[in-house]
């Protein structure tokens, strides 16, 4: 009998964890399908990698739609985000303001941060830039994907942000939404968890 409640009981906690994870992965997807197009001073560009001086397929769809942002005056300035990663010569900050100006966007309306390393170093180090222009409403542009984390953590640094995924992702078939969303669940997860402790 009591072996019988110690499985009832390990299979309730099971089934409540994988309903927990099942419903996170659900509302990560189906929030990169939420997009705000509001007036606002500011986007933050969350940083990708780049190849060299050029930005990766990734980080140029995303800048892409950030200039689309600002040529339909949905915002005033760009804040491009990401530091230099080992081995390359160049932030990818640096990367996307020069790839930005190529493509008609006046270099007094780019702002960067070139330290960050990880999303929540991109949001909180635009802010500081942001803070110093005094902007107070921000548009964040990331793959729909890498939205609801992003989301979240720009609110708890204390930001007025709206959400704007670029509907141009690379990220467009079955094989490679499953392992970011796979890698989203883990990090989004990861950072819930952590919230108590910060």
């Amino acid at each position: 009998m009591i072996k019988k409640n110690k499985l009832k009981i390990a299979f309730l906690v099971i089934s409540v964890i994988f309903i927990f994870i099942g419903y996170l992965a659900f509302s990560i997807w189906s929030f990169g399908n939420k997009s705000q197009l509001v007036k606002t001073d500011a986007a933050i560009v969350l940083g990708a990698a780049v190849w060299d001086n050029k930005p990766s397929p990734v980080l140029r769809e995303r800048i892409n739609h950030a200039i689309w942002l600002y040529d339909n005056n949905y915002l005033d300035k760009i804040i491009f985000t990401g530091g230099k990663g080992e081995g390359n010569k160049y932030s990818e900050s640096e990367v996307s303001r020069d790839y930005a100006i190529k493509n008609d966007v006046s270099l007094d309306d780019i702002l960067i941060e070139t330290k960050s390393k990880i999303t929540e170093e991109n949001i909180k180090y635009a802010y500081e830039v942001a803070n110093e222009k005094n902007l107070k409403t921000f548009t964040i542009v990331s793959d729909p994907l890498h939205m609801k984390r992003a989301i979240l953590m720009a609110k708890n640094t204390g930001i007025k942000a709206y959400s704007s995924p670029t509907p141009s992702s690379v990220y467009k078939t079955l094989n490679s939404q499953v392992p970011f969303l796979l890698r989203e669940l883990f990090f989004y997860t990861g950072y819930i968890l952590s919230l108590p402790f910060r």
